[in-house]
């Protein structure tokens, strides 16, 4: 196995005088930048709302970072659907839409990126957020859009209890904000629900925090 570049160092240490409770150390952040560590000038998605320290933290390790706020375009997209619904309502012709239908109208606009395109995926916890018909082929386009060797780190809330932005600490830490309510969950995991929503990926790994949080590895 080659070797890797450490991951260690100052930043690590400091992590351990953080008090806030809102930072949690990350076995997952830990493995996925592990992994990450031996490519040059790679390519990094980062499915949730913007963090500049996340950036920061990856275009000073040499990655080109491309953003992607998904829940935001998922609601924006729902919202512009209700209005569409409404209005072809009033039509004689109106035929309402499959769940799994508004799901892939919403995937003909989305995650369009060329196949084998990103060495690593920051998906945080979107799943928790997001329609039950979107997940199977959001994972399938994750790979797809993945290179080999690649992977994704992923969040899931077994008890959700707020929503949350999150943001890369150090190398091994994690800053979990909390931005709104419980409503904006949508199921809480159960492990085995997750491998089978990645089990075209050649390799899972799961974490599970003592506060429930649980973090999920993903390689292509």
């Amino acid at each position: 196995m080659p070797s890797r570049k450490s991951q260690g160092g100052p930043a690590v240490a400091a992590a351990a005088s953080h008090s806030s409770p809102n930072i949690r150390v990350s076995n997952g952040l830990k493995d996925f930048l592990w992994l990450l560590s031996d490519i040059e000038g790679g390519r990094l998605l980062d499915l949730g709302s913007v963090s500049q320290a996340t950036l920061n933290f990856f275009i000073e390790r040499g990655f080109r970072v491309t953003t992607d706020d998904f829940v935001r375009s998922w609601k924006d997209f729902r919202a512009a659907e209700k209005e569409r619904q409404h209005i072809e309502e009033q039509s004689d012709f109106y035929e309402p839409l499959s769940p799994e239908q508004i799901a892939q109208r919403f995937l003909d606009h989305s995650l369009q990126y060329p196949e084998e395109e990103f060495n690593a995926v920051l998906l945080w916890d979107i799943f928790d957020h997001l329609n039950a018909e979107l997940l199977p082929k959001i994972a399938d386009r994750l790979y797809d859009i993945m290179k080999p060797g690649g992977a994704v780190l992923a969040i899931f809330h077994s008890k959700p209890e707020r929503s949350y932005r999150y943001r890369i600490v150090d190398n091994q830490t994690i800053e979990t904000i909390p931005i709104g309510p419980v409503s904006a969950h949508n199921h809480a995991f159960q492990n085995r629900e997750i491998l089978n929503l990645f089990g075209r990926f050649r390799s899972a790994k799961t974490f599970v925090g003592r506060d429930q949080l649980r973090e999920g590895l993903f390689i292509r």
